[in-house]
């Protein structure tokens, strides 16, 4: 099964995403409050995929992306957010995301973005 590493500063978002992942039958998922918090947990190692929220305090998600992207560069990573502007999707995809998800968003979105990267029900 897989391991997640979830980083979004909105705890109603992380639940949101959490209880989409678990209907997709992932129960491994490590949350980060903040861009900080994720590139620390990412560096503990053992994640197979990372989604992330673009607008966070501390780093920003396009700074986890590239902090990330700087040391892996194949652990898949999934932006979720409200940041859908071409210039933002593309400012995104540069950074080194797999895919990019915005938000409303249904969890058979989620299967769809996430299921090209790992396992999922």
């Amino acid at each position: 099964m897989s391991r997640i590493l979830l980083a979004d500063d909105s705890g109603t978002m992380r639940t949101i995403i959490r209880r989409s992942l678990e209907a997709l039958g992932v129960t491994d998922i490590v949350e980060a409050a903040d861009g900080n918090q994720a590139t620390q947990l990412f560096a503990a190692g053992g994640f197979d995929a990372v989604i992330t929220d673009w607008n966070m305090p501390g780093k920003t998600g396009i700074e986890v992306v590239r902090t990330i992207r700087q040391t892996d560069k194949t652990t898949p990573i999934v932006m979720i957010t409200t940041e859908a502007e071409k210039t933002r999707v593309l400012e995104a995809i540069q950074a080194g995301v797999n895919d990019y998800l915005v938000k409303p968003f249904t969890t058979d979105n989620l299967r769809e973005k996430l299921g090209r990267f790992t396992p999922v029900a």
